[in-house]
Formats: C-alpha cells, sequence, structure tokens
C-alpha cells in the first residue's frame, strides 16, 4: 500500500491519505502542477490555500526556514495534533498552494495512522486538505466510504486505515501579535487559544 501511494505521489498523482482528525486528499507540494490537479478534484477555488502536511515538523521547518522562530516555539507545543496552524511565509515559498496570502503559509503535523505516516515520511511532506468536494453538505470523510466518488475516482492510491474520529482540525493563526482561531475543530476554540497562548508565553 504504501509503495503505491508514494510512487502515486512522486508521479504526480492525487493520493488518499487518512489522518489524526479525517481523511484527506495529498499531492507533492513542490510541483505546481499536481497541486492545481488537486484544486480541479475537490473544485476548490484556487483562492483558497492548501496546507503542507508532514510527519516531523521539522521536514516542514527546513522546507519554509523563516517560520523559525517564536511561531516554531508554539507548533512546537502543539504538534503533532489535530491542528492546521498558519505560519508567517515571508519568503512567498509554495506560492500556489496558499490562495490570497502567500505572505502565510498552513501547516499539519498530524498524530497520522501508521500507514499514512510510513507514506509521508519517505516523501518528506506533502500538500493537504480534507478529501471532500468543495460545496459538500454534511459531515466530513471519518471513512473511505464516506469519500465522495468523484474524488475516489480522481485517486492515483487509497491509503485505508479505518474509521477516523470524523472532526476537521481545529486552525490556528500564528502570524499576528496573539494567536487566532479560524476555525474550530477537533480541539475547541478556547482550549486552542489557552494552548497557543501559554507556548507563546
Amino acid at each position: 500500500m504504501s509503495d503505491e501511494a508514494v510512487a502515486a505521489l512522486k508521479a504526480g498523482q492525487v493520493v488518499l491519505l487518512p489522518t489524526d482528525t479525517v481523511y484527506g486528499v495529498a499531492v507533492d507540494a513542490c510541483r505546481e502542477a499536481p497541486v492545481r490537479r488537486l484544486y480541479r478534484l475537490k473544485e476548490r477555488p484556487e483562492a483558497m490555500p492548501v496546507a503542507l502536511l508532514a510527519a516531523d515538523l521539522d521536514a516542514i521547518l527546513d522546507a519554509v526556514p523563516e517560520a523559525r522562530g517564536r511561531c516554531a516555539v508554539a507548533a512546537r507545543a502543539l504538534l503533532p495534533g489535530p491542528y492546521t496552524l498558519v505560519l508567517p511565509n515571508p519568503a512567498r515559498r509554495f506560492r500556489w498552494l496558499c490562495g490570497t496570502t502567500p505572505e502565510a503559509v498552513g501547516i499539519r503535523v498530524p498524530d497520522l495512522p501508521p500507514e499514512a505516516k510510513e507514506v509521508v515520511e519517505r516523501v518528506g511532506f506533502v500538500a493537504a486538505t480534507s478529501a471532500n468536494l468543495h460545496d459538500h453538505v454534511g459531515p466530513d470523510p471519518a471513512r473511505v466510504e464516506d469519500v465522495a466518488r468523484e474524488i475516489l475516482d480522481g485517486c492515483g492510491a487509497i491509503v485505508d486505515a479505518g474509521e477516523l474520529p470524523g472532526t476537521p482540525s481545529t486552525v490556528v493563526d500564528l502570524t499576528g501579535p496573539e494567536p487566532v482561531v479560524l476555525r474550530e475543530g477537533a480541539v475547541s476554540a478556547q482550549d486552542a487559544l489557552d494552548a497557543a497562548t501559554a507556548a507563546l508565553a
């Protein structure tokens, strides 16, 4: 399973990956064409950002070294875990996945299921977002069976880790003087703020 998924990612294809929250779709983040393919598959507006996802925070900090420092301290306190953190990206790296805010980048370091962790570790990091259509109504995909057929048909490989919790990550913006919760998810807004504020203290 991991060999097929790694080969698909290296070939520029979309791969279905389980995380610690919901199933996601992932592609090679270092090339623009696969990321555009991901946007098209999800029918997601390209003005909306997609996160960098890795099994280890250092893999992302090596790719976005400007994020080191104060924000990285907070990230180390919160990750791995069910968060998406928005970090400064002053060099505008990976601009094809940053939407309308190229000076910021979202990152995910989930507590990955073993099946997905092996894949991500072998490729370093990926661009990833939830495995649903942009205008979907209803719960996020907790099982492969919950993923829309259009998305499954567009994936070059599928990594199945069984049923996941089903609540998406909590999104916290660390680019300003104080942390801001942009989306409440697996961690409550208040708990996320408390954790991020304590990490930055």
